[in-house]
């Protein structure tokens, strides 16, 4: 092009001369001459009166060749061979401000495309360019008509293949332009331009020639559904916090569309055990969440269903199963690694998504790749997959970049070290199908952008056997996934240059020593995706979570009840899904929480009022409620007091209480003094972590009265005056001389002396029996001198 070319005046003056030959029939000789007067008066002004590069002109909407806006549909057949006709569908809208008059559609020759780069300007370049949109294919237009402004029509071309003047095998870009006149501007020009890609292979692949394989991954992944809510009813009944699950799973919905489409696919299905699990508990009966509280779930049926049609899409493919809840490793590694306990749920979500899959599905999937947000990886992200087992990686050309030099595509296995492997998708395959595909044209483009991009990539190298990798979105949309399995079907079923294999196989393919194996360093990390990380609070949420768990599994007498269905709640706090969405994120971690800790506190103790005590020992019960459904153990019930000096409490007591009952533990006390004294009741568990909050009462002594002090003291009183008096006789009787006989003591003296002895044993509080005499000494007699007690 020459560099005083302008586009948007130029373009019109370079079409003259194909407009005017390809004039309606019948069109007089004189209104040619005029068209070319007029194209001669345009270029004149042109170049006289218009800047080069007039901002203003460039700016202009819904003129020139951008009148018309030419949207290609439909291609049959998508890959043409030698001696086929061409049909091209598509619409035509006036994007103008003055009705169209005269208009005719022609497709135009079609230009090789030589690069997978000239592709890509393809089908992103606006305005024409004579040199790089081809000659008009002459004999094969047809009549538009008068199109008001902003009024659609649709349009159909049927070229013969030979009239496209296609050489060697390749990819070709194929216009389809409008030419004619508005009512404001009254002279043939170019009015509008579509493209559309080609590929062109008519006697299909050499045989010599090596093919492409293709692994294309179809993500079966959702948001999260299910709550934490548990140990409501014997029955442990799900609830799921809204009514989502179940339209995305009924006909019609996202996760219905992507398992019909899937079946048959040559895919290597990517699966979130999470969403497998969600499904399975709505088999049976489960709860929903709504502003009115909660009702009962209808979707049995349709869950069912689903998990029918998927069995039966997934046999004979490759599975992966990521980590459970598919948790957001990029994330984890920038704000949670330093959090103690976030890689312990890392490794359990990954060991238990095996199992899901299999006990869900039937089929044993593959579980050692980690899938990092659209394939961005540095160091950090790597040690933190590997840590919980993955040794594949799939990332994307984007994060790990093509070798400086490299004039081709090369495989997508990287060996990365430490027995790691990164799975490099193609970056332009992988977002394909990103945009919206609710159009046709879209859906169309992207589809042909697949045929033609695949068949680029085989022919950089024709001798070498290469293995790409297309990773699309997470979560496609319904009519992203209908495009993205409409072109994959054709590829499969029409593309001589690539044959479908499975994500093992693309690891496990021989790495190309050219390409490049470098992980990109911490500071390359996007920062856009860095913004949508999960915070560190949210880590930090999670272990106190986890760790509130902890302590309350270990009462329980069936704590699986509890443990799978708050462990499974507390990963999917961490899932890649809450990206984009920090305040639902907030609210599930918040409620995870609530819920565990509503839980604990239906074991609790029942407060007392303040009691009095009104002797010296007493007995205080404690009340302990359960209103689990299931019992709780190896619980200790400790009380204590203020006033140890005081009143004294005793030993701690164990505690084990059924489901819906309560156990009352008494302790035994022992008052000292009289006064107020502030007892706590602590439920502790086995490890010694006090559990839940403490009760705490008053108790008052006030039976220890000065009346009752002095009757307590004359008692000791006289134990201690027996005592005395017990000493002397024995110490008389060591010395009375041997063989004199004891006098007996009247029988009267001796029932006396026993009387006395029992009023001394009514005196004890106790009844302590120290003050009564011992058999010795009612048989032993009064001394010498001394006279007999009467």
């Amino acid at each position: 092009m020459n560099p005083w070319y302008d586009e948007e005046r130029g373009e019109r003056v370079a079409e003259v001369a194909e407009t005017a030959s390809c004039a309606r029939p019948g069109r007089r000789r004189g209104g040619t001459e005029l068209s070319a007067l007029s194209a001669f008066l345009l270029l004149l002004s042109t170049l006289v009166l218009v800047p080069l590069s007039s901002p203003a002109r460039a700016q202009e909407a819904g003129t020139g060749s951008r009148t018309a806006q030419i949207t290609v549909t439909d291609l049959s057949p998508e890959v043409p061979r030698e001696g086929d006709t061409l049909t091209v569908r598509g619409t035509v809208t006036n994007q103008g401000t003055s009705p169209i008059t005269g208009g005719r559609l022609a497709a135009r020759e079609g230009v090789r495309l030589t690069s997978r780069s000239s592709i890509d300007n393809a089908v992103t370049r606006t305005g024409f360019q004579p040199e790089a949109d081809g000659a008009l294919v002459r004999g094969h237009a047809a009549e538009l008509g008068t199109l008001r402004p902003g009024m659609s029509r649709p349009f159909a071309l049927r070229i013969p293949v030979s009239d496209l003047n296609l050489g060697a095998d390749g990819v070709y870009q194929l216009g389809v332009s409008l030419t004619g006149e508005t009512e404001a501007e009254q002279w043939e020009q170019l009015l509008g331009l579509g493209r559309t890609l080609l590929p062109w292979q008519p006697d299909g692949q050499d045989p010599d020639n090596a093919r492409t394989r293709l692994t294309a991954l179809w993500p079966l992944i959702s948001t999260t559904h299910v709550t934490a809510r548990t140990d409501a009813d014997e029955e442990q009944t799900p609830v799921l916090k809204d009514n989502s699950l179940l339209t995305e799973i009924s006909p019609g919905g996202r996760l219905h569309q992507m398992v019909t489409l899937g079946e048959r696919l040559p895919v290597t299905w990517v699966i979130d055990p999470d969403l497998l699990a969600s499904v399975d508990a709505m088999t049976e009966e489960y709860q929903v969440e709504t502003s009115a509280g909660l009702v009962a779930g209808q979707g049995q049926e349709a869950a069912r269903a689903w998990l029918r049609a998927l069995r039966e899409a997934v046999r004979g493919s490759e599975v992966v199963a990521l980590p459970f809840a598919d948790p957001d490793l990029a994330s984890l590694a920038h704000r949670g690694k330093d959090v103690p306990g976030a890689l312990r749920q890392l490794r359990a979500a990954t060991d238990m998504a095996g199992m899901t899959v299999q006990t869900v599905l039937g089929v044993e999937p593959t579980t050692d790749f980690a899938w990092p947000v659209e394939g961005a990886i540095d160091p950090d992200i790597v040690s933190v997959a590997t840590s919980a087992g993955a040794h594949h990686i799939i990332t994307r050309s984007d994060s790990i970049r093509p070798a400086d030099g490299l004039s081709y595509t090369p495989s997508a296995a990287r060996p990365i070290g430490g027995g790691t492997t990164a799975v490099v998708s193609d970056l332009q395959l992988s977002t394909l199908f990103q945009d919206d595909m609710t159009s046709a044209g879209s859906a169309r483009l992207a589809h042909q952008q697949l045929l033609a991009q695949t068949l680029s990539i085989t022919e950089q190298e024709p001798a070498k056997e290469r293995s790409v990798v297309m990773a699309p979105q997470r979560m496609p949309t319904s009519t992203q996934a209908r495009a993205m399995a409409t072109a994959l079907d054709t590829l499969s079923a029409e593309a001589d240059w690539v044959w479908f294999g499975d994500l093992s196989a693309a690891a496990a393919a021989d790495p190309d020593p050219a390409a490049n194996h470098a992980v990109p360093g911490t500071d390359s990390y996007p920062e856009e995706l860095r913004e949508q990380e999960l915070p560190v609070s949210a880590f930090q949420a999670m272990r106190e979570t986890q760790r509130t768990l902890d302590d309350f599994q270990v009462i329980l007498t069936r704590a699986d009840r509890v443990a799978t269905p708050f462990g499974n709640a507390v990963r999917r706090t961490m899932s890649t899904s809450w990206r984009g969405d920090s305040a639902a994120a907030a609210r599930y971690r918040s409620s995870v929480q609530g819920q565990l800790v509503g839980l604990t506190e239906q074991v609790h103790l029942i407060q007392k009022s303040p009691i009095t005590l009104s002797g010296r020992s007493a007995t205080i019960p404690v009340t302990v409620q359960n209103n689990l459904v299931q019992g709780v153990e190896g619980l200790e019930l400790r009380l204590t007091s203020s006033r140890r000096l005081g009143l004294e409490v005793g030993e701690p007591q164990p505690v084990s209480v059924s489901g819906g009952h309560s156990q009352s533990v008494k302790f035994s006390t022992t008052a000292r003094a009289n006064g107020r004294a502030l007892l706590e009741a602590q439920l502790y568990t086995a490890d010694g972590k006090p559990y839940g909050e403490p009760m705490r009462f008053h108790a008052d002594v006030t039976s220890i009265t000065s009346a009752v002090l002095v009757v307590i003291a004359g008692g000791v009183l006289l134990v201690v005056l027996a005592g005395i008096r017990m000493y002397s006789q024995r110490k008389r009787a060591g010395h009375r001389p041997a063989g004199e006989a004891a006098t007996e003591e009247p029988e009267a003296n001796r029932g006396g002396r026993e009387e006395a002895a029992g009023e001394g044993d009514r005196i004890t509080d106790e009844g302590d029996d120290s003050g009564r005499d011992t058999g010795e000494d009612r048989r032993a007699g009064p001394g010498p001198g001394e006279k007999l007690d009467r």
